[in-house]
């Protein structure tokens, strides 16, 4: 009996980093493209793209490159974006609002067919096609539209309790947004974003940056040796 091979975790996340790359020069109307050239619109090495690709069966031809339009289903079809993921969204503070309204999801495969809040005086309310329900129509929903991913984007002290209930409604894939840390069982697929960490690591290196650029201040011009 046949097994499904296991693609690593680190290839995985930068399959849709290539799958940019790939939409990009796809509009450009280019055809074939160099594992260099991808490794370089991917902020990666050429020998680490040909070993992520291989995961997927693709070698491409040497001399030529990769099929642009085949790698693209290629990876589309490994990321489950051929498929018609429905999603909800739990929050609809500023974030909420801001994912709500984001085009990028259906074109990616992924359908908003609800948004949540527990605040009267956001039920009811439209965010382009979709209207705001109350909480306890979670599990209905999640049900009757089969969800299997959701965004929580509550403030964090709501988050767990969420989370909880949208695992007992039969969500199995969760994107959280609140900053805070949430639990979830072994069979539930976890991603966090934390928007307060990545500006911290920004600030990190604009620090080192701004201390390289001050330390070369310092330093002045070389001296000539006579």
């Amino acid at each position: 009996m046949a097994t499904a091979r296991r693609i690593p975790e680190a290839t995985v996340a930068r399959l849709p980093v290539y799958l940019r790359s790939l939409l990009e020069v796809a509009e450009a109307k280019t055809t074939t493209i160099s594992s260099e050239r991808l490794a370089e619109l991917a902020g990666v090495n050429a020998a680490k793209v040909r070993k992520d690709l291989s995961y997927l069966g693709s070698y491409g031809t040497r001399g030529v490159g990769y099929d642009v339009e085949f790698l693209l289903y290629q990876i589309s079809r490994e990321l489950g974006l051929n498929q018609d993921w429905p999603v909800v969204i739990v929050g609809v503070g500023h974030l909420g609002h801001a994912l709500a309204n984001y085009r990028g999801f259906s074109a990616r495969g992924f359908r908003i067919v609800a948004l949540f809040d527990s605040d009267a005086a956001k039920i009811g309310e439209q965010i382009g096609t979709v209207a705001v329900r109350p909480m306890d129509e979670l599990d209905a929903v999640v049900r009757a539209q089969s969800v299997a991913i959701a965004l929580i984007t509550t403030p964090p002290n709501v988050a767990q309790e969420v989370a909880d209930r949208l695992v007992a409604a039969g969500v199995t894939s969760i994107l959280n947004f609140a900053p805070t840390v949430i639990n979830v069982p072994a069979h539930v697929s976890l991603r966090k974003v934390d928007l307060s960490i990545e500006l911290q690591i920004l600030s990190f290196y604009q620090q080192q940056a701004a201390g390289s650029l001050t330390a070369i201040a310092d330093d002045g011009p070389a001296s000539a040796v006579s």
